[in-house]
């Protein structure tokens, strides 16, 4: 179990590091922010835009004690489930928690 936890915390930093480094806005500043303790795993956009203050989630994953990593949050355009099952992450072992759990078995993905 703990070499499938590290291979998946593994390619979600991977995921996270890679979505900062594309990622360019004059103004925002985009984070990976990691708490291996708790299994959590966050990418964050920062800054002003124009005369706005933005702060925000885009991405949202935690890796429970199962093995399953749970997609918390992914406000952004990009089909992240899929792109994890792309980087070696089992569609059974992802949920895609953001769905309420009687919708969760029409996704593809792990019910909880």
């Amino acid at each position: 179990m703990d070499k499938k936890i590290k291979k998946y915390r593994h390619i979600i930093q991977s995921f996270l590091q890679q979505e900062v480094k594309d990622r360019t806005i004059e103004g925002i500043d985009f984070q990976v922010i990691i708490d291996k303790n708790n299994g959590h795993f966050q990418m964050v956009e920062t800054g002003w835009y124009d005369k706005t203050y933005i702060y925000s989630v885009i991405f949202h994953f935690q890796i429970k004690s199962s093995a399953k990593v749970w997609i918390l949050a992914n406000n952004s355009d990009i089909l992240v489930a899929e792109e994890l099952v792309k980087r070696g992450i089992l569609a059974s072992d992802i949920v895609i928690g953001f769905h309420p759990v009687n919708v969760r078995q029409f996704t593809g993905f792990a019910v909880a």
